[in-house]
């Protein structure tokens, strides 16, 4: 059956199609294409629908900047102060979000625009002109992004509304955690077959059948699946396709982007939406790094607001640790004077190199979602829960941990799953600090609400594994039931 289009939402579809990046100029024959009765039958339709989706769930620019911190802010690497991001930092920070938050508002409605957009698509497809193959191919990559967003939601606020469709009610329930579990797996399954292998994609940033796979490993892991984990962790794994970026300095610099180790990223750009990391990373008065003379140059922004690292976190590294290369413990002012930033909560994360390129608040650097390094980690931790310490679990580390510098762990290092566990979670900060992973590896392994409590949060009580609904979901859907003390 086909679908009308309200005036709203062709508004959208055609405002999208403009500006979402495809891959030709738009030609003036397309304008007789996009009327209401036939813009979902066309190609140029469905991809600038499906390429809006795209765009919706990328997590980049200024609220994608906020959402990536917000993950960091309430675990035991990162904290922040200034500039008008402290007013919501200090919220994560001390664990006093509530429902009037506002950038849970931004993790809730793009998420729920991309769902939207990837059900357009999927319910249109059998009357557009389009070929059977393109068919299948846009219908797997609605899944994947559908499966993306509901893996988001769900980690952030535990079981939503799942919404397969643009007709059902506006008001809906929330599904079940079973229900939520069941779908994500079941999207990601059909599409992984049908999507191209990596490196055969149309263009870079758009689903792969390896980016599929790495979901699905990732989302059993956070479920606790274990054995599911471990299996797609090893489909990943014995494509063949990935591998650990030699130089770990190097493999979030502009220049070495679609490396081999980058299963699906956020893609960015230096004239935006780009990264903006760096400009809350950046020490006040930031002029020069003494350890490889890097200067700060006149079209980056250098913020009030400061992302700081707590001391523990830097001082947990080995000495011989390379990943440790890119926090930032001393830097040269624009007075010439060394500045160190080391016992006082202050050292900075560099891991998203400047850009030489970057203009204004926007560096060009792509943000991983997923990465060959955490697949390893991934069937380490589930064979662990599976077996306890065993020599697998122990050679998959030791691949990260080569990378690094650093030398060979032996089974016999550790002596229970907990043991073993507990040095994961190191292991997993060590390498993914700065990636908005923080948060649920340790609330997978219970430990997020312990240690915020070690570190005098005295708000960290276990219904804050979950951030409340929006208010504004909430006033809009008299169905929804709010988290639980919120």
């Amino acid at each position: 059956m086909k679908k009308k289009l309200t005036p709203g939402l062709l508004l959208f579809a055609v405002l999208s199609f403009c500006f979402s990046g495809c891959e030709e100029p738009l030609k003036e024959e397309v304008y007789s294409q996009l009327a209401p009765e036939n813009f979902l039958t066309t190609e140029e339709g469905v991809r600038s629908v499906l390429f809006a989706a795209y765009a919706e769930q990328s997590i980049i620019g200024n609220r994608g900047n906020f959402i990536i911190h917000a993950e960091e802010w309430c675990t035991d690497i990162e904290w922040e102060t200034g500039g008008g991001a402290n007013r919501t930092a200090t919220l994560f920070i001390n664990f006093t979000w509530d429902p009037s938050t506002d950038i849970l508002f931004d993790m809730w409605q793009p998420q729920y625009r991309a769902i939207r957009n990837a059900n357009l698509v999927l319910e249109n497809l059998d009357d557009a002109s389009i070929s059977e193959e393109a068919k299948s191919l846009y219908a797997a990559e609605a899944k994947f992004i559908r499966a993306l967003s509901y893996t988001r939601l769900f980690n952030w606020f535990g079981p939503i509304p799942l919404r397969t469709s643009s007709e059902e009610d506006l008001e809906l329930s929330r599904a079940s955690a079973e229900e939520i579990q069941s779908f994500v797996a079941s999207e990601l399954l059909a599409a992984i077959p049908v999507l191209p292998e990596p490196g055969n994609e149309a263009a870079y940033g758009r689903a792969t059948s390896g980016a599929a796979r790495a979901l699905l490993a990732k989302f059993y892991l956070n479920t606790k699946q274990w054995q599911k984990a471990a299996d797609m962790a090893q489909e990943v794994i014995a494509m063949g396709t990935y591998a650990l970026y030699p130089v770990y300095e190097d493999l979030f610099k502009v220049q070495n982007e679609q490396n081999s180790e980058f299963i699906f990223v956020n893609t960015a750009i230096p004239d935006g939406p780009g990264n903006e990391h760096m400009n809350g990373a950046f020490p006040i008065g930031f002029a020069k790094d003494p350890r490889t003379g890097l200067s700060f140059q006149n079209t980056w922004r250098n913020w009030a607001r400061q992302d700081r690292l707590w001391d523990g976190f830097y001082q947990s590294f080995s000495p011989d640790d390379q990943r440790a290369h890119l926090i930032m413990k001393t830097y040269i002012n624009n007075a010439g004077d060394t500045v160190s930033l080391l016992n006082n909560d202050n050292t900075r994360s560099f891991k998203f190199w400047p850009d030489p390129n970057g203009l204004g608040n926007a560096h060009g650097n792509d943000f991983p979602e997923i990465r060959y390094a955490d697949i390893l980690l991934t069937r380490a931790e589930a064979l662990n829960a599976l077996k306890g310490p065993n020599q697998e679990s122990i050679d998959l580390m030791n691949q990260v941990r080569n990378r690094a510098g650093l030398a060979d762990l032996s089974v016999n290092d550790f002596a229970t799953q907990e043991d073993l566990q507990e040095h994961i979670l190191m292991e997993r900060g060590w390498e993914f600090y700065s990636e908005r992973k923080r948060r649920q590896d340790l609330i997978r392994m219970d430990k997020y609400i312990p240690f915020a409590q070690s570190r005098g949060i005295t708000n960290a009580e276990p219904y804050r594994i979950y951030f409340p609904i929006p208010q504004s979901a909430m006033d809009s859907n008299p169905k929804l039931v709010q988290n639980e003390r919120y």
